[in-house]
């Protein structure tokens, strides 16, 4: 199967790429390197993948129609994996536009060469942030997801319908799935437990927003890829729309993280504590039982586990 992967260079799609290589498939990636953090991490990222012949990799921005006209004329896809987007609540408060340009701009243009290319089957990567501070929990698919709480959010949910518009009029068969909150090895730097990890072993002190009873639904990086390639099955039987949460179906407190990665340094962090910031939730907490009965997905690992195998790679390359 030749696949392309939006986002490829990322976090979770280089470690998608690498699953999707190893199972013999074609993967066609597309990333434009955006300074949102160093780029260099994702050079770094794709190293191995540069290795495999049935790996290519594209410099492009999904807002560049030109060049996505290219890839899409010159490579048959069966498949697109859609995870480039402009990440991060609070930077999307104070750049909105973009946001929505890359998100939502991005996403149609996509959809639209899908359509011009006779892609049918898609998977678009959607977020915890949609049910913005839900106060039924756990999360469910069913939930009521009309009250974003910043642009980011607001651009995953536009996504979404967006997906089903074309799911509607051009009989694509669309999967959206919700990631909660992934991490593991090569987590963006940006990210709590990257930034705390980090703080922590340079005794700088970590900024603590709230008093620490905030709760997240922590997912490893292996159980996200564990649900997105069997959502690859999924999605090939029948013209289809369906939401999914993908999450371990736990929560962690704020304390709790910070407690685990601590121990697991063997090493006290120093705390400045701060008022709560716009745009943060109080929780989020999936509920997967559609995607254990649709999927057979089953996320595997522990916090502490994850966590030790974070900082396991942490301190490998440092």
């Amino acid at each position: 199967m030749k696949i392309l992967v939006t986002g490829g260079a990322g976090f979770i799609g280089s470690h998608l790429c690498e699953t999707l290589v190893k199972q013999h498939h074609k993967v066609i990636c597309v990333d434009n390197f955006c300074d949102f953090y160093n780029p260099k991490i994702k050079e770094n990222n794709l190293k191995e993948l540069n290795k495999y012949p049935n790996f290519k990799f594209y410099n492009i921005d999904i807002r560049n129609v030109t060049e996505l006209n290219a890839v899409f004329s010159k490579e048959p896809f069966d498949l697109m994996i859609h995870l480039a987007a402009m990440a991060g609540v609070r930077p999307s408060i104070e750049n909105p536009q973009l946001y929505f340009d890359v998100n939502i701009t991005g996403t149609v243009n996509l959809l639209e060469f899908c359509k011009k290319y006779n892609v049918k089957k898609i998977i678009f990567a959607s977020s915890s942030s949609v049910y913005g501070n839900n106060h039924k929990v756990p999360f469910e698919e069913s939930d009521p997801v009309d009250n974003p709480i910043s642009p980011y959010a607001a651009t995953k949910k536009s996504g979404e319908l967006i997906c089903h518009t074309y799911h509607t009029l051009y009989n694509m068969s669309i999967a959206c799935l919700r990631f909660f909150t992934v991490y593991g090895p090569r987590q963006r730097p940006d990210l709590a437990i990257h930034k705390f990890t980090n703080m922590i072993l340079n005794d700088e002190p970590i900024p603590v927003f709230g008093d620490g009873t905030t709760q997240r639904d922590y997912t490893y990086i292996d159980d996200i890829l564990d649900g997105i390639t069997k959502c690859i099955d999924y999605v090939f039987f029948g013209n289809k729309y369906q939401i999914f949460n993908l999450g371990e179906s736990s929560t962690i407190s704020l304390v709790e993280m910070i407690s685990t990665i601590e121990n697991t340094l063997n090493k006290k962090a120093k705390k400045n504590i701060l008022p709560m910031q716009a745009g943060d939730v109080n929780r989020t907490f999936a509920n997967i039982s559609k995607s254990k009965k649709l999927l057979n997905y089953n996320p595997q690992t522990k916090f502490t586990e994850g966590i030790k195998k974070f900082i396991d790679w942490k301190l490998q390359t440092q």
